[in-house]
């Protein structure tokens, strides 16, 4: 859960990050309120659709299990892990 919290995180810090490295090639100041004031909005945006994106791309992407789910059980007193058959 940290992993996915953490991916999404850094997902939607990405434009913000890019935005910092436009104004310093530009020479200007990244402190200076005028810069953020105009492109925060954008900013937040682009970032929630790149969240976005990154969650439909995992779901379109991950994993597929065809067969059914046998749950962990005991056998003979040994425990068997739940698995895909």
């Amino acid at each position: 859960m940290i992993r996915v919290t953490f991916e999404t995180l850094v997902l939607f810090l990405v434009p913000f990050v890019l935005f910092v490295l436009w104004l310093k090639i530009g020479q200007r100041s990244v402190l200076d309120p005028s810069h953020w004031s105009r492109a925060g909005l954008g900013l937040v945006i682009s970032g929630l659709v790149l969240v976005a994106l990154f969650f439909v791309a995992s779901g379109v992407l991950a994993e597929r299990h065809l067969g059914a789910y046998v749950p962990a059980h005991v056998e003979n007193g040994e425990l068997i892990p739940g698995s895909f058959k």
